[in-house]
């Protein structure tokens, strides 16, 4: 079939994501046919270099043959059962594997980030209450912060485009400054920036920790926020002032987590395990590799007893009817085993080096804070004009480049299997497509 006759259909039939519609009267979607390794390709044989990961959910590329053939054996032997009453392997030997990794003893299942949150909100207000706290109600995020778009998810994100439309539906919560390195003053490290901004969080949660259920946080990377990063200090001193205060730290590891800091996870920038600053774990987008819907959030034993109970009542009351899908738990242990047997940890940290050296010419551009964090290089472009972002979308399509600028933000993202020439490929790409764009 054609581009123009699948877009046609698409345009009658499908309600796109982040989008305003009407805008595609002018500007075109580009019907993908297939994938291979980092490349998408559309029904006339163009190619594009997937630089985000296909909203950063892909990490070994498209088509990979490991995780396909883990669910083409499991869909021989079980495609779904709900997991209410009853289980099967793949769930299990997936949370045996996840809790080695975290140090997080216990995971509930959904099939997809905001729901994760949701999870971990509702748990942990559950929690509270279930231990005879019933007034700690409340959440605490940072600024800038984002966590999902459902309800429970968007009253703790602090994006005003994803936001403000809802604000009437949505429970209120507090947020705290963010400890992204931007916002230094004249002179001031990121690891001290980060102190200041601890000491804020200290000064609230003493006069309303008893209120408090949980302070949420993307660590190291706040990505929708326009991918502002922070030192590990921060992330140290938030366990330390959660568990004064008791108040439950959860990581929102949606984005940042399976690889793309540079450490496993997020978390371990700051500790030697995700238990060691978090008591939830929000994990989804890289778990399956890019090919199902699967979230996970994941806690410490501690939270679990506090369930564990005769009553009903006292259990957590949340399901999905997929929780658990035997296919997307097939997926994430292929993906698992790719990091276990290929040291992609390893290999990413030569490639993140490559990638920093090579991205030196963009600072010719008229760009402030080119930063990167393992496997992610941003930077921020200087007195664009409005529109900026669609336009560097746009240019970069043209050079065959992938790309979604947040804002005036320019990030890269790009699954793991990339090659160094398809890196030059890539920043030369986003050279010229920042550029054009201005």
């Amino acid at each position: 079939m054609t581009n123009s006759r699948l877009l046609a259909r698409s345009l009658q039939s499908v309600w796109h994501p982040c989008t305003q519609m009407k805008q595609h009267e002018t500007f075109p979607l580009i019907p993908i046919e297939r994938g291979a390794g980092v490349w998408l390709y559309d029904a006339d044989g163009q190619r594009y270099l997937d630089g985000i990961s296909s909203w950063w959910v892909n990490l070994f590329g498209h088509n990979n043959p490991r995780i396909k053939d883990a669910i083409k054996s499991q869909l021989d032997q079980l495609e779904h059962v709900m997991l209410a009453g009853f289980t099967h392997e793949p769930v299990v030997a997936l949370s045996e594997k996840l809790s080695e990794l975290t140090g997080l003893g216990h995971a509930f299942y959904a099939s997809d980030g905001a729901s994760a949150t949701e999870i971990a909100l509702k748990m942990s207000f559950h929690y509270w209450r279930n231990q005879g706290q019933p007034n700690k109600t409340q959440f605490i995020s940072l600024k800038n912060s984002y966590h999902g778009e459902t309800l429970g998810a968007l009253s703790v994100t602090d994006v005003a485009i994803f936001k403000d439309t809802y604000a009437p539906l949505l429970m209120q919560s507090a947020q705290l400054p963010s400890p992204d390195f931007r916002l230094t003053e004249p002179g001031e490290t990121a690891e001290t920036y980060a102190l200041r901004c601890a000491a804020a969080l200290e000064d609230y949660l003493s006069r309303h920790h008893a209120r408090i259920a949980a302070f949420i946080i993307e660590p190291i990377v706040q990505c929708a926020g326009g991918m502002a990063m922070h030192h590990p200090v921060y992330l140290q001193r938030a366990r330390e002032l959660c568990t004064r205060y008791q108040v439950h730290l959860i990581a929102d590891e949606i984005a940042v987590g399976f690889g793309r800091t540079g450490t496993l996870f997020a978390c371990e920038q700051a500790a030697a395990k995700v238990s060691d600053i978090a008591d939830f774990i929000c994990l989804s987008k890289g778990i399956s590799g890019g090919y199902l819907p699967l979230s996970a959030v994941l806690t410490t034993d501690t939270v679990y007893q506090a369930f564990y109970d005769e009553r009903t009542v006292k259990g957590f009351l949340h399901s999905h009817s997929y929780t658990g899908n035997p296919l997307a738990c097939s997926a994430a242990l292929a993906t698992l085993g790719i990091f276990a047997d290929d040291a992609v940890l390893e290999k990413n940290r030569d490639l993140a080096d490559y990638i920093k050296t090579q991205a030196t010419p963009l600072a010719e551009l008229p760009i402030q804070h080119l930063r990167q964090q393992g496997m992610i290089l941003a930077m921020d472009v200087v007195d664009a004009k409005p529109g900026f972002a669609q336009r560097c979308y746009a240019e970069a399509l043209k050079q065959g480049l992938l790309l979604r600028p947040i804002g005036n933000t320019v990030y890269l993202m790009p699954p793991y299997s990339i090659s160094r020439e398809e890196v030059d490929f890539m920043l030369n790409a986003t050279h010229q497509a920042i550029r054009l764009a201005l």
